[in-house]
């Protein structure tokens, strides 16, 4: 079982933290092995939005795995993390340090500055505060006009909905495209949005569509990306004849099936090699013979993203 353990300050948003805590309360309604805890220094915790919370006063013990998540806060930032006390912000810091993640939304960053945990790494905030987190850690690198971050295991975002956006893709990171296509159709999110990275992944620059049959093939080839997928099968589990299936799903997302299914694959494969996979076998685990293929598309991917030098 995986916990995430939501931390709550007074002045909390509310959709800083129901966002997030719907994605994965979604994904474990679809299997996923999670709990969700919410915790405070208090046991009543007064909303942003004048509604009362409750929380547990007793701080969980964190494995590794769990997730650590810091929703922000609608009150003044004071001394930078809402009302922690120094207890508070050291069990923050020594969840990452065994091991942990560790997740802010919106001003929930200042907390995580407070820590120690964004000296020397990359972060962000919401637009309004940006100026300063970087006053207040100015070890750290705030990058502007990005929604989330990443940087070893210390996730931040801008808040508000970019917190759905975050969590969805933590959800893609750790379970592969076909859990958080799934849970984003379910939270009716279809325009899933990237993070800080220059080029969309598949799965979230070709779901921003409206096109329902598009999304019932794409849910098919989601959930078993790994398998041969015959476009006579795809179009058999939609009701739908090849032909209306590629021409649909062309004007939809730009690909045909196939290059969908090879993109998605691509994709779930350099996680893979990120968490010390080999290239053979990450090649083989998301359906590949071998790794010949993927470092073709590798290749080809890397090709397209080189920019083009000017003829001056």
């Amino acid at each position: 079982m995986t916990r995430v353990v939501f931390l709550l300050a007074p002045g909390v948003i509310l959709l800083d933290l129901a966002g997030p805590a719907q994605v994965f309360a979604t994904a474990a309604s679809a299997g996923a092995d999670y709990r969700l805890d919410y915790v405070a220094e208090t046991a009543r915790i007064p909303s942003g939005h004048g509604l009362m919370l409750e929380a547990a006063v007793e701080r969980p013990e964190l494995a590794p795995a769990d997730l650590l998540v810091v929703p922000g806060w609608r009150a003044p930032l004071e001394s930078g993390s809402g009302a922690f006390a120094e207890a508070t912000l050291r069990w923050i810091r020594e969840h990452h340090e065994r091991g942990g993640t560790v997740v802010s939304v919106c001003s929930g960053a200042f907390a995580l500055g407070r820590a120690g945990l964004l000296e020397g790494r990359r972060c962000t905030t919401h637009h309004d505060i940006q100026h300063e987190l970087q006053r207040r850690n100015p070890g750290a690198r705030v990058i502007h006009d990005v929604l989330y971050v990443d940087d070893d295991r210390v996730l931040s975002s801008a808040g508000i909905a970019s917190g759905i956006d975050l969590a969805l893709f933590l959800l893609a990171q750790r379970h592969g495209p076909a859990l958080a296509a799934r849970v984003a159709r379910e939270m009716v999110v279809y325009a899933r949005r990237n993070g800080d990275a220059t080029q969309l992944s598949a799965l979230l620059r070709h779901r921003s569509h409206v096109d329902e049959l598009v999304h019932r093939v794409q849910d098919l080839i989601d959930r078993s990306f790994d398998q041969p997928l015959p476009l006579a099968e795809l179009a058999e589990g939609v009701h739908a004849s090849p032909r209306t299936v590629t021409r649909a799903f062309t004007a939809a997302t730009g690909l045909t099936p196939l290059r969908y299914q090879q993109l998605l694959r691509r994709e779930r494969a350099e996680h893979l090699m990120a968490q010390g996979y080999t290239a053979e076998a990450a090649a083989r685990q998301v359906g590949f013979e071998d790794a010949r293929m993927l470092r073709r598309m590798r290749a080809a991917a890397r090709s397209v993203a080189q920019p083009v030098a000017s003829a001056g």
